[in-house]
Formats: structure tokens, C-alpha cells, sequence
């Protein structure tokens, strides 16, 4: 068997904390690792877009990262996934933003677990497929389906037209689903928004 190869970029402003975090990675048997350490939060966007890692492993503790949504959508990455490196308490809803995440004292065969099941491919075909949609997709689904326009979606959500126009092609294409009426019969089904919040002209 092949053994896997990932990038794993490691945003930590403790020095001692990301080595750590790098030597454990290090460790992992099975998976060939490569790690990075980046150290400063004004380097975290330009690093990914340059370095395309696999997995990012970021502090949601820290200030002064941007939202783990926002850093998505600006990657210029869309197969970037983000563990959170829990390093004390932290509120549940920002977890469920991150793909996964992790703990200081969790150990290596863990960490090995879940990046393994996170790059794995699926066997049921028959899972939501809202779960084929990141988070940020589902909010400017969500919009669509209400009838904003691709401006006002852009306006609401604070990011720029492309980026809107951008996400719209790839819900279209994960979901085969090209007008807007077929987008509105999923979000109703899939539960994304209510009858009464689609304006009466769709």
C-alpha cells in the first residue's frame, strides 16, 4: 500500500506549541508528512496560496487569524482542510466551522485517525449531499435561494463578486443543479431555508 504524502501547514504564534505540533506530525507512521510552520498571522494567506498545503492546522484562539470561512473562500485553495488546535476553551459553534479539530493531549494514533477519514474517499454515495457543500457554499445557497442578487450577496457576507460567482459554479456543479428554481426544491428539501423566507417572484 502507498503510503499517503500530505502538506500540513501549522499556524501557531507559540513557538513551542507549533515545533510540537511539527514533530508529532513527524511522527505519524503510514503517512509521509510535510510539515510547515508558520509563525506570524500576516503570513498565513500569502503561505497557503503560494504552498497550496493539504491540511491547515490552526489556533481558532488567536485574534488575530481571520474566520476560518473568509481564509477558505481567499486560499485560492478549495481543497484545503482546516483542524483547529484546541489549546484551551473554546466555543462549540466555532469548531463546527473547521473540518475537524484537535487537542493538545490527544495522542499521535488520533490525529492519524482523523486525517486518514479526512481525505478518505466516501463508499455511500447515499449521504446528504449538503454534506458535498462547505459551509460557506450553503449561506450563499441559502441567499440564492431568497433572491439576492450576486452583489448583495457579496454585500452581506463581505466578500467580493468573484468570489460569490465563483462559489456559485461550484454548487452547480456538486449539486448538477443549474437554475435557480432546482436550487430552491434542494434547499427546501435539504432543510437550508423555510418556505416563507423565498420571496413569492421565484
Amino acid at each position: 500500500m502507498n503510503e499517503r504524502s500530505l502538506k500540513i501547514a501549522v499556524a501557531e504564534p507559540s513557538a513551542i506549541i507549533r515545533s510540537g505540533v511539527t514533530a508529532v506530525l513527524k511522527r505519524i507512521q503510514g503517512i509521509h508528512v510535510q510539515p510547515f510552520e508558520i509563525s506570524s498571522p500576516e503570513l498565513l494567506l500569502n503561505y497557503i496560496r503560494m504552498h497550496k498545503p493539504d491540511v491547515l492546522i490552526i489556533n481558532p484562539g488567536v485574534r488575530a487569524y481571520p474566520d476560518i470561512n473568509k481564509l477558505k473562500d481567499e486560499s485560492e485553495n478549495n481543497k484545503l482542510k482546516c483542524f483547529a488546535l484546541v489549546t484551551g476553551l473554546i466555543d462549540e459553534s466555532i469548531l463546527k466551522t473547521y473540518d475537524d479539530h484537535i487537542g493538545l493531549y490527544d495522542p499521535i494514533d488520533l490525529l492519524k485517525e482523523k486525517l486518514e477519514k479526512l481525505f478518505e474517499p466516501s463508499d455511500n454515495n447515499q449521504n446528504n449531499e449538503t454534506e458535498s457543500l462547505s459551509q460557506r457554499e450553503k449561506e450563499i445557497l441559502t441567499c440564492v435561494v431568497k433572491g439576492m442578487t450576486n452583489k448583495e450577496i457579496a454585500e452581506q457576507l463581505f466578500l467580493s463578486t468573484h468570489t460569490v460567482i465563483t462559489h456559485r459554479r461550484n454548487i452547480a456543479r456538486k449539486l448538477e443543479i443549474h437554475s435557480t428554481a432546482g436550487l430552491t426544491i434542494y434547499a427546501i428539501v435539504n432543510k437550508l431555508v423555510e418556505l416563507d423566507e423565498i420571496k413569492k417572484d421565484l
